[in-house]
């Protein structure tokens, strides 16, 4: 901790103009001490927050063993009460909020090892620590060691890719966590799905000056559907003569639907909702979750209920039997073809900003390397920022790098820094069981058959087929 500070007394000093600068360009020598900088404090307040749990822990600890053995059940929640209390008051924050603080401390020392060990170093923050609390809150520990070495053992088997975990904002590790917690419950994603139809509901809750918050727990293809339909046909309205923001017109066009149908002049668009599918669980072979774009996975069944609805176009996608990961596809023209720009949103999943969230659908499809400077329109030379993200790569120094065929670009910044790219968690397919094989081989080589061609277009697309590859179908992107 003392070096911590140390260094952090000279990067302020360096950067108060204190210190010579090292470079011939004070500016430059003055931005990237202030980075660096604002880094280190980063890291000093994830070891500060471990601090506070050791502390918080050890409180409780301490006072559980000075106590008095309870005599009754409401004895014991007055104790408790107490410790919370006491914690309260030396921190001066709600009786709410200390107790929040108690049990994710008890969690984090007593349960999850890693992530206090990456706390304490100062490779996540306290936001991040929460999050793997909250994402393995009633998981057996077996189940949630696993969840843990996922993101923070890079030895663990089939360990997260892309980032580590302390390089994610905080929401997008989140949504990483419940993503792979989801597709390994102990308890199948069917059997919660079915529990959570039964709970859908509207619900209306007031807000302060004449507002409301109106939300639907829904199924989520629905709701994907509803935001889809809801984001085109406010783009659609959007124009030079339109003052409201797309936020807003979404609003509007989504209560406008609801209220009295679709009004004159409001366009009606039919949803577009991308959803990637194991073969074989599509088949009913398996019970692998499908992955709604935007979500993340689904029950097998919502996405054979897609198909069995009528979905009106399917891309034909292939991805690697032994990582789960799209293979690669190119062109030599410069328009993006339909079949590659999906094959973009299954390859990235959202703008690959970091941090952005913005879902596929909405982002567009961009050269890194322009076409006017020799770079091909291929899988590897593209990616689909959103429309900020888009514009902030043209009109500043900002520059995305590094795309490969299954990797979404990472981002240098005008200072020189890098930012490596958040990429999707493919996981391997999972075999069915049968005589000599108990689908746990991940090394297992795949099967070869004579339907080895790469992809056809959908029904309505006349685009020629994808390249010949020597891999089966493996998964089928479904646009419905």
């Amino acid at each position: 901790m003392a070096a911590s500070l140390s260094a952090l007394a000279a990067f302020a000093s360096r950067a108060a103009g204190n210190m010579a600068p090292t470079g011939a360009d004070p500016l430059c020598d003055e931005a990237d001490a202030c980075l660096d900088g604002l880094a280190e404090v980063g890291s000093l307040e994830g070891r500060m927050a471990a601090l506070k749990v050791h502390f918080a822990a050890g409180y409780a600890h301490a006072a559980a063993a000075m106590a008095a053995p309870a005599r009754s059940p409401q004895e014991c929640t007055a104790q408790d009460m107490a410790v919370t209390a006491e914690v309260a008051c030396a921190l001066t924050v709600s009786e709410r909020s200390a107790a929040a603080l108690l049990a994710e401390s008890a969690t984090l020392t007593a349960e999850l090892p890693l992530t206090l060990a990456a706390l304490q170093a100062g490779t996540i923050s306290w936001q991040h620590a929460r999050a793997m609390c909250d994402e393995t809150s009633g998981l057996d520990p077996a189940a949630a060691a696993a969840l843990e070495a996922h993101f923070l053992d890079p030895e663990a088997p089939f360990a997260a890719r892309g980032c580590p975990a302390g390089e994610l904002v905080p929401g997008r590790f989140r949504a990483k966590a419940r993503s792979w917690r989801e597709r390994h419950h102990p308890v199948s994603i069917e059997a919660r799905h079915r529990k959570g139809v039964k709970e859908r509901r509207l619900e209306v809750v007031p807000d302060r000056d004449g507002m409301a918050w109106l939300s639907a727990y829904v199924t989520a293809d629905v709701a994907a559907g509803v935001w889809s339909r809801a984001t085109d046909a406010a783009r659609a309205l959007q124009g030079p003569a339109e003052a409201r923001t797309l936020t807003q017109l979404r609003a509007d066009v989504a209560t406008s639907w609801l209220l009295g149908g679709v009004a004159e002049g409001t366009p009606s668009p039919k949803a577009q909702v991308l959803v990637t599918v194991p073969v074989l669980s599509l088949m009913g072979v398996v019970t692998e979750p499908a992955v709604l774009d935007g979500y993340g996975p689904i029950p097998a069944s919502m996405a054979r209920q897609l198909v069995a609805d009528g979905a009106t176009s399917f891309l034909r996608a292939l991805t690697d039997p032994r990582s789960g990961a799209p293979l690669e596809i190119g062109r030599t023209s410069y328009p993006v073809p339909k079949a590659m720009r999906q094959w973009l949103r299954l390859r990235d999943g959202r703008c690959p900003f970091p941090g952005c969230n913005n879902h596929s659908l909405d982002n567009e499809a961009d050269h890194l390397l322009a076409w006017s400077n020799g770079g091909g329109t291929g899988i590897s030379n593209l990616g689909q920022p959103c429309r900020k993200h888009h514009r902030l790569k043209h009109s500043s120094r900002w520059k995305p790098v590094g795309a490969t065929m299954d990797q979404p670009p990472g981002w240098t910044s005008p200072s020189g820094r890098s930012y490596p790219s958040e990429q999707q968690d493919w996981e391997p397919p999972r075999w069915p069981d049968r005589p000599g094989h108990t689908g746990e081989d991940p090394e297992r080589e795949p099967p070869n058959g004579p339907d080895a061609l790469a992809g056809a277009a959908g029904p309505g697309d006349t685009e020629p087929p994808l390249p010949v590859d020597p891999f089966p179908d493996w998964a089928l992107v479904i646009a419905a």
